[in-house]
């Protein structure tokens, strides 16, 4: 698999490359120079085929000969360990649940992946892998617990105070062994441009061995298409093949994976991209104008992003024309009283308790209002992880799981700084 920078279409690095040092020198992410065409037989046959092995197959395509298929094979068992079931809600409606993982949320999807992935890349003789990991709540615990243990990486998590709810920093904060976390008097913009700035800082990319596990990495991307393929497949199975999926957005790596899955060939009639009020993006397909701007403080804090950094991924995808962009993807926002309407509603109408991202989703599904396709609307996250948004009468509703109970007895080990970049550095030179 060669990559190219979004930045500089002429530039070849390895997948190697492209997953140690996460971001390209001139500040672009990378891209796939071929986005392979899955055979249309396993489309054909997908509802006959595992989740695993869908997965093998997608990943397969994708790495070609960087990772031979029996360790390609042992990286998919380990890590996709657990479903992404499909619940429908009726004829037209239905949402992906990709909360079944250990830190409850779909980014463990790509952590556990990247993790392995890395683990199985790196030399012996290299020197400490620093993981630096910009989190607006469920990245960083998700990646906290799939590098956990890992031998020869040490993960540094930079979360806003505040700003991510109580489960959250405990998942960020109570694992000790390799994982720190950082605690930053500021928004996740904040957190994310001090990421941003320690790989253009030349001291710390000579003293440290750098990369990110944040969605700008390529190898979070790759697994994230799993899902999608695995959705398809069981909608097909249900005999359902107008297939529309609504994605609650943030960074834009979740519907961006969905989008190469697309470009892979998967059948999908359209994308709903779903934001809370930092809507960058809707406003920018409303007008044309792309304005990145402060993010704002929802009760969906993980897609509280101002600039979303896959954005430029999607572009690429589509040549930077916007016109064929429109034609793929429709994009809402909605408020907090939104969200907690929607909430109540699918209670009310289906029984089922939604987290916030996942309710600004089915918000969206419910806008775009389609009934001759199967919408299939994107669940991120556990409802736990949010129980003080719910009313009384649905938080004795939600079943609180063992792992999350557990989290109670651990020490938090978070280490507070200002939003200052030389504070930062000097913590990573100084560990």
């Amino acid at each position: 698999m060669n990559l190219y920078s979004t930045n500089n279409k002429n530039l070849r690095v390895s997948f190697k490359e492209a997953v140690f040092n996460s971001f390209p020198a001139d500040k672009g992410l990378y891209m796939p120079v071929e986005i392979p065409q899955l055979p249309k037989d396993f489309i054909t046959n997908i509802k006959n085929y595992s989740f695993r092995e869908i997965a093998l197959e997608v990943a397969q395509s994708l790495l070609g000969k960087d990772i031979p298929k029996k360790d390609l094979k042992e990286i998919i068992n380990d890590a996709v360990n657990f479903d992404a079931p499909v619940v429908p809600l009726n004829d037209h409606l239905a949402v992906l649940e990709l909360f079944h993982g250990p830190s409850l949320a779909f980014k463990d999807f790509g952590a556990r992946f990247m993790s392995r992935a890395m683990a199985y890349l790196s030399d012996a003789q290299d020197k400490v892998l620093d993981i630096l990991v910009a989190t607006s709540g469920d990245t960083g615990g998700a990646v906290a617990l799939g590098f956990l243990g890992v031998k020869g990486t040490r993960v540094t998590i930079l979360y806003p105070k505040g700003k991510v709810s109580k489960i959250q920093e405990q998942q960020l904060t109570t694992n000790g062994q390799n994982i720190r976390a950082i605690e930053v008097d500021g928004t996740f913009d904040d957190c994310q441009a001090l990421v941003k700035e320690a790989f253009n800082d030349p001291e710390l990319n000579e003293t440290l061995r750098l990369t990110s596990a944040n969605s700008i990495n390529i190898s979070r991307l790759i697994p994230q298409t799993f899902y999608y393929f695995h959705a398809y497949a069981q909608a097909v199975k249900n005999e359902k093949t107008e297939i529309v999926f609504c994605v609650p957005s943030g960074n834009f790596g979740n519907i961006g994976a969905g989008l190469l899955a697309y470009k892979m060939g998967l059948p999908v009639k359209h994308f709903i991209a779903a934001t809370n009020v930092n809507d960058t993006v809707p406003l920018f397909l409303k007008n044309g104008t792309y304005l990145p701007k402060p993010s704002v403080q929802t009760l969906s804090n993980a897609m509280d992003v101002g600039n979303p950094s896959n954005w430029v991924r999607i572009m690429d995808l589509f040549d930077l024309n916007i016109e064929e962009v429109r034609k793929t993807i429709t994009a809402y926002s909605f408020t907090d009283q939104n969200t907690l309407e929607g909430i109540k509603e699918l209670y009310r109408k289906y029984n089922y308790i939604a987290c916030p991202h996942t309710s600004v989703a089915y918000l969206a599904a419910k806008e775009y209002n389609h009934p001759e396709d199967y919408t299939i609307f994107l669940s991120t996250a556990h409802p736990c992880k949010f129980i003080d948004v719910y009313p009384e009468d649905l938080k004795t509703q939600i079943a609180i799981p063992e792992q999350v109970q557990r989290l109670d007895d651990k020490k938090s080990h978070a280490h507070p700084i200002k939003n200052n970049f030389e504070e930062f550095k000097d913590f990573l030179l100084g560990s």
